[in-house]
């Protein structure tokens, strides 16, 4: 896709894609493709993305050559029939460059690319970093602006300078702050934004310029997210908050598992370990291949996994 039509078609609901690994710890790549074809006639014809290799992905834990098996199986899955975008960022600007490279080279529409982790940059050199890599490529760049992760955030004023390099078209916002996502909006304006905290957080982002939502729910439950999106979009704020509580089971869930294996570890506010663990349940429940986590994460025991079959029955997502 040309960038210019790329730019319009970024809106929606941006599936970041969990990574199904077997039971021996490698990756499942037939999973990964079954996961993808399950997605395919869920999301014809409406604004999806589809985004493989992002840290739902659990990138940071594979190889180089592991990420890049998985990122070519599901470009050459979705074979044009939704927009891909690779996550390609790694903590160095010189393999962030050699992952984008790749992921132009088997056919993505562009990268996802978090911010340099472990030795964060000043803005001069986050300035350079992004510069860097977008000048290596010809695809589009999404910024992953993820201080969770990434010890670093960067702030309106260097985004709106990042935006004015022609092939970084999006933001893939990760702020709690619904004043940041605000005042983001409003500085980098036409850039793309999206809300990166799925659809809790989606429901009140999508009331400033936002573009859609980044979600690791769509794995298993794709319809319940674009609905949400469609609603915010028609004004519908009545039925997006409906929708927002429908999926209040699922965070029940998460808090009543966290609770059960607390404390995590993480230094400054939420981590959500189980998270990841708790979603490729999920998509083990309704039919697709969640599999297991990587080491140092883990997944849900059977009785787990059981129990979580009652809030998806709640959600309507299974029966």
């Amino acid at each position: 896709m040309k960038l210019n039509e790329l730019k319009k078609a970024l809106k929606g609901v941006d599936i970041v894609q969990t990574t199904p690994f077997n039971k021996d710890g490698s990756v499942d790549l037939g999973g990964m493709r079954a996961n993808t074809q399950w997605l395919l006639p869920k999301t014809k014809g409406k604004d999806f993305i589809i985004t493989p290799m992002g840290s739902t992905g659990e990138f940071y834990a594979m190889s180089e050559e592991e990420c890049k098996s998985v990122a070519k199986t599901v470009v050459d899955t979705v074979n044009g029939q939704n927009i891909t975008f690779v996550g390609a960022g790694r903590a160095g600007t010189q393999e962030t460059i050699k992952m984008a490279k790749y992921a132009e080279s088997i056919g993505a529409d562009g990268v996802q690319v978090v911010l340099p982790y472990y030795h964060v940059p000043e803005e001069d050199g986050m300035y350079a970093h992004y510069k860097a890599v977008a000048e290596s490529v010809k695809i589009g760049i999404m910024i992953y602006n993820n201080p969770a992760v990434s010890g670093s955030w960067i702030q309106p004023p260097l985004m709106a300078k990042l935006s004015k390099i022609p092939n970084i078209i999006a933001l893939k916002e990760n702020n709690e702050s619904i004043q940041a996502f605000y005042n983001m909006g409003r500085t980098i304006d036409p850039m793309a934004i999206f809300c990166g905290l799925d659809v809790q957080q989606y429901a009140y982002a999508s009331l400033f310029r936002c573009s859609g939502v980044v979600s690791g729910l769509a794995n298993f439950c794709p319809e319940m997210v674009y609905s949400e999106y469609e609603a915010a979009v028609a004004g519908d704020y009545t039925k997006v908050k409906k929708i927002m509580d429908s999926f209040s089971p699922f965070f029940e869930y998460i808090g009543k598992i966290h609770a059960k294996h607390a404390p995590d570890t993480a230094a400054i506010g939420r981590s959500w370990p189980m998270f990841l663990g708790v979603l490729k349940a999920a998509q083990d429940l309704v039919g697709c291949t969640g599999g297991t986590t990587r080491a140092p994460l883990y997944g849900l025991t059977d009785a787990e996994k059981e129990d979580l079959k009652g809030y998806l029955k709640t959600m309507k997502v299974v029966k």
